[in-house]
């Protein structure tokens, strides 16, 4: 057999054995995030400053999902949505890397050798099983099995090749560190996979190609590679989750860098430490180096952990001097302003920071309310009053997500108040809170479905609303505004007069709104250009008497808790 046909069969079993590898690791872990990926992601979530819990339930995330990048990825989803500070999942992080020298574990003891087996009885479990734990767990037990069948075709591969000199060359070239390491972090970077890559640096250890150096050098690189899922899932985010995919970067780099110059020393200590039994005469035998290398990953990934935890707060700190805050962004990441924690331990005071919060709620409804006309009068973006660098429907989306956002948080700060000893009068107070949180979420809900019909204006008739139209529409959506603001000031501290002017102007409205339909309806008998928008012009009505109806409520909920404190 010439060289060229010898390689020839090597790219095409190798190809086709990793091809396997990554399709039954796909499979595999896509069945264990169905049995388990709502768990995995509330485990990840629900970690507090405990920087030990936070490591092990990172490790079990990691664990039982296969896949440190799905953790990084929910990691990176949580900061973004200020569900998880940036500064507790470090922690997790850490933890996310040990979880994943599992599979690294596993395809260490050779049990590619059973691989059809798992197929076997993944495929039967699949088909024939008929409640969904078993068609998961034959769904986990076919990927498996596909998995070691590409590392058994990988492997073979790699026999045919033993007296290739290219090769040989090429592998000797690996014994320098640095191109080993180099090696690990682009071809991890390329198929998105530490595991695969291990996979396939331990399947060249079963055949006695790679030396243990070589191969820690290589997981080394695949340390770094794997970083680029976390790098591409917050590169489009704000900067707290860019903060994330920075930590994990920092770690795995400042890992190499503190055990490169002593990879030698670290192999003998691995080699001490694997004590490979029938093979402890011949340590660096094709039989032993694979689970050498297998204990290495985890070794160094725990020394890791354990090195950085205790100085997680000053990496937080580090990493917060690399990668600031941005002015512009911070305006525009949902967050809560007042809702002080340590003022729950007095009720009174922890009212007053609801009210502040819930006040610049109303706020932020009432500046979503005045941007809602844009889109249906004009097909031009234009550019949001305080961030100039989005459109007007960009910043009308941000400000909605802050309004969803602030609904949970002080929804769940007034529950967690009520919980304590209060007098009538608090009593009174935040349940009435409550129920004006809710009718400023509703107010919300109402203008995000109208902007969305409006979005680009595609069911908009090609014709514009005409002058008089848009002059009776502006004065209304001013008046509900104007009504918003008066109530953003009532609700701090809890003022009934405002309220109560709020209320008696509902007469007013009325008539506003009764007066721009029927010089509506009088156009549409006598302008056929106005008939084009006659459903458009009553939707904007509609959705304005509805806003009116939730400030109402609001000013009814304000003015019936100060009567009652009376």
């Amino acid at each position: 057999m010439t060289g060229m046909q010898l390689v020839e069969g090597f790219a095409v079993l190798f190809a086709g054995g990793l091809a396997l590898f990554l399709y039954g690791l796909r499979i595999m872990s896509g069945g264990l995030k169905k049995a388990s990926g709502e768990r995995v992601r509330s485990l990840v979530s629900r970690v507090t400053a405990n920087r030990l819990y936070g490591l092990f339930s990172g490790a079990f995330a990691s664990m039982t999902v296969q896949s440190s990048s799905t953790v990084m990825a929910i990691l990176v989803g949580l900061v973004e949505s200020r569900l998880m500070p940036g500064s507790q999942a470090l922690a997790v992080i850490l933890g996310a890397e040990i979880g994943t020298t599992a599979m690294a574990q596993l395809v260490s003891f050779r049990l590619h050798d059973y691989a059809l087996l798992f197929f076997s009885g993944g495929f039967v479990l699949s088909s024939l099983g008929r409640k969904e734990p078993v068609k998961m767990a034959g769904e986990v037990l076919t990927g498996f099995g596909l998995l070691f069948f590409g590392l058994k075709l990988m492997s073979a591969s790699t026999v045919a090749l033993d007296r290739y000199a290219p090769l040989s060359d090429f592998l000797v070239y690996l014994d320098n560190p640095w191109l080993a390491v180099v090696s690990g972090i682009f071809v991890t970077a390329l198929i998105h996979s530490s595991a695969a890559f291990i996979g396939i640096a331990i399947t060249l250890a079963m055949q006695g190609s790679i030396t243990l150096e070589t191969g820690i050098a290589l997981l080394l690189g695949a340390n770094v590679g794997t970083c680029i899922t976390a790098v591409f899932a917050s590169s489009c985010m704000m900067r707290p989750a860019k903060r994330v995919a920075l930590a994990q970067v920092l770690f795995n780099a400042a890992g190499v860098l503190l055990i490169f110059p002593f990879i030698g020393y670290f192999a003998d200590l691995v080699r001490w430490f694997s004590c490979p039994g029938n093979v402890s005469t011949q340590p660096d035998s094709a039989q032993g180096i694979p689970r050498q290398i297998a204990n290495a990953h985890s070794i160094f990934n725990v020394v890791m952990a354990l090195i950085f935890l205790p100085i997680l707060p000053q990496i937080d700190r580090l990493v917060q001097r690399l990668l600031p805050d941005d002015p512009k962004e911070t305006g525009k990441i949902p967050a809560a302003r007042f809702l002080d924690e340590m003022a729950l331990k007095t009720p009174g005071i922890a009212i007053g920071c609801a009210r502040a919060e819930l006040s610049r709620m109303t706020h932020i409804a009432a500046r979503i309310v005045r941007a809602s006309l844009h889109p249906f009068f004009t097909p031009e973006q234009g550019r949001d009053v305080v961030y100039a660098d989005l459109s007007v429907l960009e910043g009308m989306a941000m400000r909605e997500e802050k309004l969803d956002y602030l609904e949970s948080r002080i929804s769940d700060y007034l529950i967690r108040i009520s919980r304590s000893e209060l007098n009538e009068k608090e009593t009174t107070e935040v349940f009435a809170l409550m129920h004006i949180v809710k009718e400023i979420e509703s107010l919300g809900d109402v203008i995000e479905t109208l902007t969305l019909k409006g979005e680009g204006r595609k069911w908009i008739p090609n014709a514009d609303l005409t002058p008089d139209g848009r002059h009776e529409l502006e004065e209304l959506y001013r008046f509900v505004s104007a009504e918003l603001e008066k109530l953003a000031g009532a609700v701090v501290s809890m003022d009934r007069e405002p309220a109560e002017s709020v209320l008696n102007g509902d007469e007013h409205f009325s008539r506003l709104s009764r007066e721009a339909e029927i010089s509506h309806l009088k156009r549409v008998c006598l302008m056929p250009e106005a008939e084009s928008t006659h459903d458009l012009h009553m939707e904007l009505i509609n959705a304005c008497m509805q806003v009116h109806h939730y400030c109402k409520s609001i000013a009814r909920n304000i003015a019936g808790s100060t009567r009652n404190q009376k």
